[in-house]
This record gives C-alpha cells, structure tokens and sequence, in this order.
C-alpha cells in the first residue's frame, strides 16, 4: 500500500526545505529494471537520451526521453563506468575492465586518452569530468581489477588509487591528487576554482582549490559518510546553488550545503551508484541505483556537466 512506503524527502535541516529541495514529483519513476549494477547515466541534450553504464553486463544502455523506450546502446564496451560529455558534446568515457578512458568521435570511432600514467597501466578508470580548457580529469580505483564481476582481475601496476588531469594540449597524463583509499566520482564547481572528489574507500568527500596551472591545493574534507550508519559515497553531483548531492549507496541520495551541512536526503529502494541531472531544464535527477535507472523531475536545477552551456572559469576580476 502506498501509506506503507517510507517518505522520499527526508530533512535534517530546515534550508532543505527553504531551498525547495523538497519540491516537485512525490515518488521515484522507474524507467527500466533489470540490471546488474547500473552506473555511470549521462544526459545528452543532443540525442534527447540518457545512456548508462550496466558494468557486469557489458554493456551500454540508452533510454529515450521522447519515447520511453531503452535500448543497447553498445554491448562489449570495456566494462564501462562513468560518463561525461567533452566541450564538442563527445562522449567520454571510463571503460574500466579495458583500463582506459576514451571519447567517441563524431562518427562513432574511439580515440583512446588515457591508458597508463608513466608507463604502467591504469587500475581501472571510474569518473570523469571536463573542463572549460579541455583538460579530462579523472579517477582511477581498484574496483575493476579486484575480481572479474565488474572486469579483469589483476595487480595494480600503479600500487595506488588515484585523480589524474590529461593536458589538452600534449595529451600527457598527469598525477593531480594521491591522498585516497580509492577516489570515485568528481565535480567541479561552476568557476571551476575547486574540485570536489568522493573517496569511496575512506568514506569522504574532499574538496580541493585549483590553481592556475591545473595542479591542486592539499584536500580538505567537506563531508563523512560516517554522518550516517548506512551510508557509503559513491558518485557527485552540484547543483546551481552549490549544493552537493551525493549518491550515498544504502543510504539513498545525500544533499549537503556549500558548508558541508548534510541538508536531507533521498530514500530510493535500491543500493544508489549514480546520479546525473538532465531534461530540457535541467531539473531531472536520473539515479542509477543496483538493477534499476529511476528518475524524479524537481524544482532544483543540476549544473552542466563540461560541454556547451558550462560556465568557463572566469579569471579574477573579470564579469
């Protein structure tokens, strides 16, 4: 019975409320089931779709926003993870049992990016993000080397999970950040002057300041899974407001305020791996969650991902 379900909003502090994070569909939507482990959805304005990644499946999946329907959208893709849009509006992709990040051409070809840091092989790509300059941030865990579920097991060549930056003029694959038990998804603010990173392994969300040349400040912790008993960070969002939506695993979606107060959160019925914003406005949150891709339309609007309308870094001083 619908008055047996638990509530989807949950508050913990009243701007949760006054920030109209409350407002809008009253339950989730469900646009498809029957995954393995769904992750890694990605809006794209251009198709009117939403692809996602179902990693133990190999494979893509793509669900149109004008019909309904769902569709492969590219079986044997390298175990893929996370998606992005560059700023041509190519797909960028973390195919994390093929150990490399790709982008696929216009013409549907791949361009391999990244596939070794000073010689050695990546561990297994996760998240990805692009900024104003055209520079491919990305993390790189363990997860896909540690069994064959998710892709191949095998030793880190690495020793370490890390965040790595591809130049966009040389192309060369540079360490950014080091401090993680295994760094997971990525964000940056709309100036792109910080970049928050979950660390799925300590249980954490660091921010860090970047600097003019794309290197990084020392982290700070801006929020602790541990807040909560359930809770396990996976990857993260912001919205135009600036808050951080979190997807917290077990613990549904977290909404943290710019100042690292945990606002409220999302119950959804399945362990959460992914968000992603999208539709026209911006305004639909897509939550790839265990078997599932759910969707809930609100009155908070996502930042874009790097791609046309991402606002570009403004220099200080300058309007």
């Amino acid at each position: 019975m619908a008055g047996d379900r638990p509530p989807l909003y949950e508050m913990f502090d009243d701007r949760f409320r006054t920030g109209r994070c409350m407002n809008g569909d009253g339950a989730l939507e469900v646009l498809y089931t029957g995954c393995r482990w769904a992750e890694g959805p990605l809006y794209v304005p251009a198709w009117r779709q939403l692809i996602w990644s179902d990693i133990p499946n190999d494979r893509m999946l793509r669900w149109d926003e004008e019909t309904g329907q769902v569709g492969v959208f590219r079986r044997f893709a390298g175990h893929t993870n996370g998606n992005t849009l560059d700023r041509e509006g190519r797909l960028i992709t973390c195919e994390q049992g093929n150990r490399r990040v790709t982008r696929t051409e216009h013409d549907g070809s791949l361009t391999v990016l990244a596939d070794r840091w000073e010689g050695r092989r990546l561990n297994s790509p996760n998240d990805a993000a692009v900024t104003s300059d055209g520079a491919i941030w990305f993390s790189d865990p363990d997860f896909g080397i540690t069994s064959d579920y998710e892709g191949h097991l095998a030793e880190s060549e690495i020793g370490s999970g890390n965040v790595y930056r591809v130049d966009p003029a040389d192309g060369r694959v540079r360490l950014v950040a080091d401090c993680f038990a295994n760094p997971n998804g990525l964000v940056f603010s709309a100036d792109e002057r910080r970049l928050f990173v979950s660390d799925t392994g300590a249980g954490r969300v660091w921010v860090f300041a970047v600097r003019e040349d794309g290197t990084l400040s020392p982290g700070e912790v801006f929020a602790e899974a541990a807040a909560r008993p359930n809770a396990r960070f996976d990857n993260i969002r912001l919205d135009e407001a600036g808050r951080l939506w979190v997807a917290a695993m077990d613990d549904g979606v977290h909404c943290y305020h710019p100042d690292g107060t945990l606002l409220g959160r999302l119950a959804v019925p399945e362990t959460v791996a992914n968000i992603s914003w999208g539709g026209a406005k911006r305004n639909r949150l897509f939550i790839a969650a265990q078997t599932s891709l759910y969707s809930l339309v609100m009155s908070v609007t996502g930042t874009h991902p790097a791609g046309p309308g991402r606002r570009p870094r403004q220099e200080a001083g300058s309007r």
